[in-house]
C-alpha cells in the first residue's frame, strides 16, 4: 500500500481504494455507461479481462478487483453477455455471478440462485486455484441462509486457495453472527480462532476488530439509554485489547500490503474515535489521507460527511 504525503487531502469516496489500475478502469466505466453502445461495453469487458489477467498471481489484488467490479456492474449487462460470449473463462464467469450476487443483496431476492452457483462451479473447474468462485459461493450460501456443514466446506475451500483471504474471512464473520445463522458466543469462538493463527499484518488481521464495531453498531441499534452508552463497548478489555493491538501497528508505513488496507484503516480511525481515543485517531487519518472506504462511515450517514466530521474531531491536518 502507498501512503500519500502527510499533506491534508479532501475526503473522497474510492471504491477501489489506492489500486491505480482499477481507478482507471472505473473511471472508463462511467464513459462507457454514458454511451451505452454494446461495442463500446465489449470494449470495457476486454480491459477488465487483461486487468484481470495481471493480478492473477495475486489472489488478494484479484479478490479486491473483482469485488469492487461486482458492485459496480450490478446493474449492468456486460458480465453476463462476457460470460455467455466466453463460457470458458473463468473470469468472466467469476465477475458474473459475483454481480448477480450483488444484484440479489440490494434488491432482496436472488433472480437465478442456481445459475450464480453454475458459473461458479465452472469458473472453479477452469481455474482450481482460484479462489475466488468460493468466496462468491460463500457469500450465496449466506443470502440463502444455507446450513453451518455446507458453508464452513466452502470456507476452507476458499481458504485451502488463498490462506487469508480477506473476503472469506469477513463474510463468514458476518454469518456466525446473531444477525445471520450463528450467535455472539461463535463469533467470539471464530475470532479467537482466527486470531490465534493470523500474522498480524494478513490480509484478513481486521476481522477481530471487524466483529468488535460490529457488536457496537448493535448496542447503537437498541436506541435509548443503550445507545447513549454505547461507547462504554469500547472499554470492556475484549473491545480495547482488539483496539489496542491494531493501533500500535497498523498505520505505521509498509505495515500493511494487502489490497483492502486502506480500508481496513478506515476501520481502525472510526473505531478509535468511537472510543473517544483521538490523539491515536490522528496519524490513521493522516495515512488514509482522505480515502474514504464506505463501511463503517455510512452507519451514521454519508460516509464522506462522516469521515470530514471524525477526521475534523481528531485534529488530523489542521
Amino acid at each position: 500500500m502507498a501512503f500519500l504525503s502527510s499533506r491534508r487531502r479532501r475526503a473522497r469516496l474510492f471504491l477501489e481504494l489506492d489500486d491505480a489500475a482499477l481507478s482507471r478502469l472505473l473511471k472508463s466505466s462511467q464513459a462507457t455507461a454514458s454511451k451505452g453502445a454494446i461495442a463500446t461495453t465489449d470494449l470495457y469487458m476486454a480491459q477488465i479481462s487483461r486487468l484481470l489477467d495481471q493480478s492473477r498471481a495475486d489472489w488478494d489484488r484479484r479478490t479486491h478487483q473483482l469485488s469492487v467490479l461486482a458492485y459496480r456492474l450490478s446493474e449492468s449487462h456486460g458480465p453476463r453477455a462476457w460470460a455467455t460470449r466466453e463460457p470458458h473463462n473463468a473470469s468472466a464467469l467469476v465477475l458474473s455471478a459475483w454481480a448477480q450476487l450483488e444484484r440479489g443483496r440490494s434488491r432482496g431476492r436472488l433472480e437465478d440462485a442456481a445459475g450464480i452457483a453454475d458459473s461458479c462451479l465452472r469458473a472453479a473447474e477452469l481455474a482450481p486455484e482460484d479462489p475466488t468462485p468460493w468466496v462468491v459461493l460463500l457469500g450465496l450460501s449466506r443470502l440463502e441462509r444455507r446450513g453451518q456443514p455446507e458453508v464452513f466446506g466452502l470456507w476452507n475451500e476458499a481458504l485451502t486457495r488463498d490462506r487469508w483471504n480477506r473476503e472469506a474471512h469477513l463474510s463468514m464473520l458476518r454469518y456466525l453472527g446473531p444477525e445471520e445463522m450463528g450467535s455472539r458466543i461463535q463469533v467470539l469462538d471464530f475470532v479467537d480462532a482466527v486470531r490465534a493463527r493470523t500474522p498480524s499484518n494478513a490480509p484478513c488481521a481486521a476481522t477481530e476488530l471487524t466483529a468488535q464495531v460490529l457488536q457496537y453498531h448493535s448496542v447503537l441499534s437498541l436506541g435509548g439509554v443503550e445507545a447513549l452508552l454505547a461507547r462504554n463497548h469500547w472499554s470492556q478489555a475484549s473491545a480495547a485489547q482488539a483496539l489496542d493491538r491494531a493501533a500500535h501497528t497498523w498505520a505505521q508505513p509498509g505495515f500493511f500490503h494487502h489490497a483492502a488496507a486502506l480500508a481496513d484503516l478506515n476501520l481502525l480511525a472510526y473505531a478509535l474515535m468511537a472510543a473517544e481515543r483521538r490523539g491515536e485517531a490522528r496519524p490513521v487519518f493522516e495515512a488514509i489521507n482522505g480515502t474514504v472506504a464506505a463501511w463503517p462511515w455510512n452507519v451514521g450517514g454519508d460516509p464522506v460527511s462522516e469521515f470530514e466530521k471524525a477526521r475534523i474531531r481528531s485534529g488530523a491536518g489542521v
